[in-house]
């Protein structure tokens, strides 16, 4: 089914009780394809009357700078996508705060590193289920196997307790994430379990993602299985598909490709944006959101 074809069918069914999430990670400045994402979860939460939470997801603190989490709220702006809750939201009201004041309100309340303990919390539901093994493998160990995971690498004879060790789950043959890692070698929860978790606490109902993400949704489903946690289940995800470079290379935040920053900076708009998404919906060109969303209404009805 062509991509716009499943959007509207999305959107048709997502409903007036819909939650969905801008969830960027702040590893380098967002990419055109970053506010494409942006812009179909913002179109499915207002064609419906829905919510749309702003989530940043920095647990991976190595890679996060303060200029790439300034620049979620920036880009934000610049697209002239509103979001009803999250940093900077106030009694259900945009504070309109300076970007610096929203950086430090997400710091200060919204950080996924203030919701480490419900994080722990799973992981500790994860060992005593029994599908838990210890990983001593470093990346280039791992390397050869082309993001397989030999099965021989379940007995390494280390504990789970044993200091600099991954926690990696059991996986089924043939899974598209082969024994994926849910806690790091530093101890910290990894990414497909914290946004597992928050995906559940928000009350998230509706996620759209890229296409690149389609492993990892399975494997959060899997983690849900695993635990029985029927409210991850319930959530009705959709993959568009990928921005690329002039080579076909998918485009990377840490690389700077086509950031929005840089888009900024050189004094452009945001139109090319939304002409983009109009042209996967298959929508006549349109130059700002609230365009887009004028059409798609109208195709709906």
């Amino acid at each position: 089914m062509p991509f716009s074809d499943a959007f509207i069918r999305f959107a048709r069914e997502a409903g007036p009780h819909c939650r969905l999430r801008f969830a960027p990670t702040p590893s380098g400045y967002l990419h055109i394809g970053n506010a494409l994402n942006f812009c179909f979860n913002w179109l499915v939460a207002r064609l419906n009357g829905g919510k749309i939470l702003l989530r940043i997801d920095d647990i991976d603190a190595e890679r996060k700078r303060p200029e790439y989490v300034a620049d979620v709220f920036e880009s934000l702006e610049w697209l002239g996508l509103d979001y009803d809750e999250g940093p900077g939201i106030s009694d259900g009201e945009s504070r309109r705060l300076p970007i610096t004041a929203r950086v430090d309100d997400f710091e200060k309340n919204w950080s996924q590193h203030h919701r480490l303990p419900q994080y722990f919390k799973l992981l500790d539901r994860l060992r005593v289920s029994g599908l838990l093994f210890p990983c001593g493998k470093s990346r280039r160990e791992l390397a050869p196997f082309e993001g397989g995971y030999p099965p021989a690498f379940r007995r390494q004879n280390l504990d789970l307790d044993d200091p600099g060790v991954a926690w990696r789950i059991t996986t089924p043959p043939g899974f598209p994430m082969p024994d994926f890692i849910v806690s790091r070698r530093d101890g910290l929860p990894a990414y497909q379990v914290a946004s597992l978790c928050d995906d559940i606490q928000f009350q998230i109902t509706h996620v759209i993602r890229g296409e690149d993400l389609m492993a990892s949704t399975r494997a959060q489903q899997f983690l849900a299985e695993s635990l029985g946690l029927s409210d991850f289940l319930h959530i009705r995800f959709l993959h568009h598909p990928l921005v690329t470079d002039a080579t076909g290379v998918k485009l990377s935040k840490s690389a700077g490709a086509d950031s929005l920053h840089a888009m900024r900076e050189g004094g452009a708009g945001p139109e090319a944006v939304f002409r983009q998404a109009a042209t996967l919906l298959e929508l006549p060109a349109c130059d700002s959101a609230a365009e887009l969303l004028k059409r798609l209404r109208g195709r709906m009805h």
